[in-house]
């Protein structure tokens, strides 16, 4: 069964978005999340902000990467709860850590958490539904 296949097949709640939508969004975030991680992790390497700051950056950019091959490779529903948890979390997080130095760069988090958030109620919703 194809990776496509298997997601057709859970129950999901009536609102969940279409993949040509997912898609969508995220094509939209990637690029916001490419050009401030980038300028978090260059200002930490540069010492202009302490490494403490680039933390949830990493640590979200790793449970980010880590989501699809979890959810789709493993297809393991319970680890991906968890993993959306984290990078929902680490958005928090991040914001809290780069506000007193790019608050530019906090506020260029919202439309990622927004979706994130909607991320993670839908895949908690079809974690449930599906245990």
């Amino acid at each position: 069964m194809t990776w496509m296949q298997w997601y057709n097949s859970l129950e999901k709640p009536s609102w969940t978005p279409e993949p040509s939508t997912i898609g969508l969004i995220w094509r939209i975030l990637y690029p916001i999340i490419l050009v401030t991680f980038c300028f978090v992790f260059v200002q930490a390497f540069r010492k202009k902000v302490p490494s403490k700051v680039a933390l949830p950056f990493g640590i979200n950019l790793v449970a980010n990467l880590l989501f699809t091959p979890i959810q789709f490779g493993l297809r393991n529903l319970p680890l991906a709860a968890v993993d959306i948890l984290i990078v929902w979390g680490t958005i928090l997080w991040m914001v809290a850590a780069v506000w007193k130095h790019y608050r530019w760069v906090a506020v260029a988090q919202l439309p990622y958490f927004v979706w994130v958030s909607i991320a993670t109620l839908l895949q908690l919703s079809i974690t449930w539904s599906n245990w």
